[in-house]
C-alpha cells in the first residue's frame, strides 16, 4: 500500500521555551526553569507529525537565511519530510516563539512570523503539482490568510480532502470555508473565527453549527482533555479522550491535526479519523516538547487500539 501522500501549507519558527511557576502578569518578573530552543511552527509542526505517522508529507513554507533557518533544514532532513517547497528568503528573519509553561502544562505562547509573512497565493500556485497529487492539503493561520485560501482552494480544485486548524485564530471571510472540508478550532479558535471574546459562555456546539452555517461543511472542536466534538450534516459526536499524565499541551493540536489528516488520508471515516486524532494529541501531551512529543505510528496504533478496548468501546 503506498504512503497517504500530504502538502501542509503553513509555517515554521523557532521555539524557546521555559517554566515558571505560574503564567506571569503585566511587568511581573520570575525565575524560570527548562529552557529549551527548538523547531516550531504550526505548518512545520504537522509535516514531522504526518511524516512519523506513515504519510508521505511536503512542507511549503518560508524561512529566513538566518542561523535559525538551519534548524528547519537540519530537521526536514533528519525526519524525512519532503522540504523541496521550503523557500529561503532574505526579506525577513526566521520566525520566532516565546512559550511560557506553568506547572500544570498550561502555555501562552507569543510569535513573531517573520518570513512566514512573506507567504503569499502566488507561492501556493507554485505548489500546484504537489497539491494535485495530495490525499490531503493542511493548512494553518501563522501565514497570511491569502496562502491558506489558496491552499484551500487548489486543494478543493485538484480532489483533496482540505483541512483549515484555524490557528492562531482570526475572523475570516466567508468565502473561504467554501473550499474547508475540515475545520479544527479548538474552543478559543472557535470563539474569535466568529467575533466572539474566547471566554464567550455560550456552549461549543452552538457555536460550531454557527460556522455549518457560514459554509463550512464538517467542524471538529478540539476539547483538550475533554476529547472533540464532531459536527456535520449526519453527526453530533463526542468522542472521549484518552487518558494520559500530561507534561506539556503545547503541540497537541499540532498532533491531533496530523493524525485526522494522515487516518482521513488511509481511508477513515471521519469518526475514526478523530478518534486517531485524539490519540496522537494526547500522547503529544506526555513529553515536554513539541517535536519530541509528535507521536510515531507504532505508539499512535497500540494507544488507539487500547482506547477501542477501554474509552471507546464502540
Amino acid at each position: 500500500m503506498r504512503k497517504p501522500r500530504i502538502t501542509v501549507v503553513g509555517s515554521f519558527a523557532v521555539g524557546l521555551t521555559m517554566r515558571a511557576p505560574k503564567l506571569p502578569i503585566f511587568g511581573e518578573t520570575m525565575l524560570g526553569t527548562d529552557f529549551d530552543m527548538g523547531p516550531g511552527g504550526k505548518g512545520s509542526n504537522q509535516s514531522v507529525a504526518t511524516t512519523r505517522l506513515g504519510a508521505d508529507s511536503s512542507l511549503l513554507a518560508m524561512i529566513g537565511t538566518d542561523k535559525l533557518a538551519g534548524i528547519a533544514t537540519d530537521l526536514y532532513e533528519a525526519e524525512g519530510v519532503d522540504m523541496t517547497l521550503v523557500r529561503a528568503q532574505q526579506e525577513r528573519a526566521t520566525g520566532v516563539g516565546f512559550i511560557i509553561l506553568n506547572d500544570r502544562g498550561e502555555n501562552f505562547i507569543i510569535l513573531d512570523m517573520g518570513a512566514n509573512e512573506l507567504m503569499d497565493a502566488a507561492a501556493v500556485d507554485e505548489a500546484e503539482d504537489r497539491i494535485a497529487g495530495s490525499d490531503v492539503v493542511m493548512t494553518v493561520l501563522e501565514i497570511p490568510v491569502s496562502a491558506a485560501a489558496r491552499a484551500m482552494e487548489l486543494g478543493r480544485k485538484h480532489g483533496a480532502r482540505t483541512i483549515l486548524n484555524p490557528a492562531p485564530a482570526r475572523q475570516l471571510p466567508d468565502e473561504i470555508f467554501a473550499s474547508v472540508d475540515y475545520l479544527t478550532p479548538n474552543e478559543s479558535e472557535l470563539r474569535i473565527l466568529l467575533g466572539l471574546p474566547a471566554d464567550d459562555a455560550r456552549s461549543s456546539r452552538e457555536l460550531a453549527e454557527e460556522l455549518r452555517r457560514r459554509g463550512v461543511r464538517n467542524v471538529v472542536v478540539t476539547l483538550g482533555r475533554s476529547g472533540a466534538l464532531i459536527l456535520t450534516d449526519e453527526l453530533d459526536l463526542m468522542v472521549p479522550a484518552v487518558p494520559v499524565q500530561v507534561t506539556d499541551t503545547t503541540g497537541a493540536g499540532d498532533a491531533f491535526n496530523s493524525g485526522f489528516a494522515v487516518a482521513l488520508a488511509e481511508g477513515r471515516d471521519i469518526v475514526g479519523a478523530v478518534r486517531f486524532g485524539v490519540v496522537c494529541g494526547g500522547l503529544a501531551c506526555t513529553q515536554l516538547g513539541v517535536i519530541p512529543g509528535l507521536p510515531a505510528r507504532a505508539q499512535a496504533d497500540e494507544t488507539y487500539a487500547e482506547a477501542m478496548k477501554t474509552t471507546w468501546r464502540d
